[in-house]
């Protein structure tokens, strides 16, 4: 009967050992693209659960939201966490496209308020603003 559980369960735990794998790259990579990297789904997770709870966003946003980091936490993925490089690939498109969708929803400054991380990185997710003349 416990033999079921040792699959979900190894699941869990290699899913939680790359998430802490992520956190310690992000804290201890010197600066550039490799730490930005790393530090992104924990950043995109952070900001998943500061505009979750803000009244400000609408519920669409919401909804999109809360869909992307249920892809994010979910041990199921298109293309397994185990890996290297490409492993995370599916989680972070899923967030990116619904923190851009989110950011037509809601005011930038929001988001930006939201996100945890090096600015340039959300700036450069969500593209240039809506009412800045495209250079």
């Amino acid at each position: 009967m416990r033999d079921w559980l040792v699959v979900p369960a190894l699941a869990v735990g290699s899913l939680v050992a790359s998430w802490l794998v992520l956190l310690v790259l992000a804290r201890r990579l010197p600066p550039g693209i490799l730490r930005d990297l790393a530090a992104f789904i924990p950043d995109c997770v952070t900001t998943v659960r500061r505009l979750r709870r803000d009244p400000r966003v609408p519920r669409r946003a919401k909804v999109a939201i809360v869909i992307a980091g249920l892809w994010v936490a979910s041990p199921i993925d298109l293309i397994p966490e185990f890996i290297p490089v490409i492993g995370p690939l599916d989680d972070i498109v899923v967030v990116a496209l619904a923190l851009r969708y989110a950011a037509r929803q809601v005011p930038r400054d929001l988001i930006l308020a939201a996100w945890p991380g090096e600015p340039r990185l959300i700036h450069r997710l969500l593209g240039p603003a809506q009412d800045a003349p495209l250079s």
